[in-house]
């Protein structure tokens, strides 16, 4: 069993954090469109979910066919990971369900 690379785990981490926070304070020009429209964000979002959880079920898949190189702790990591990611995307999908009925209920 392969212990667990907290050096790697926590590299990856700040690199997302990094990654995040370049986007979030990334200058915008009112009169310039996004590269992206929320379509195609949401829709990639949505996508890498989708990875994430494919990933996670190759791992458990191939630890329960005892292959070489999958150990538990990482299995659980990537279920984790695809758990993680699969509830943000709900609770941002409700927010966002929110705001439409909000909108909705506005009078005109």
């Amino acid at each position: 069993m392969n212990p667990v690379d907290s050096t790697r785990l926590l590299l990856e981490m700040r690199a997302l954090a990094v990654q995040a926070n370049a986007a979030a304070l990334a200058p915008s020009s009112p009169g310039v469109e996004a590269a992206t429209d929320f379509g195609s964000a949401m829709r990639s979002a949505v996508e890498s979910v989708n990875a994430l959880q494919g990933s996670a079920r190759a791992a458990a898949a191939a630890f329960e066919a005892g292959e070489a190189g999958a150990d538990l702790t990482g299995v659980m990591l990537e279920v984790q990971k695809a758990g993680l990611a699969f509830k943000a995307m709900v609770e941002v999908r409700n927010r966002l369900v929110s705001a439409y009925q909000e909108i909705m209920s506005m009078p005109v």
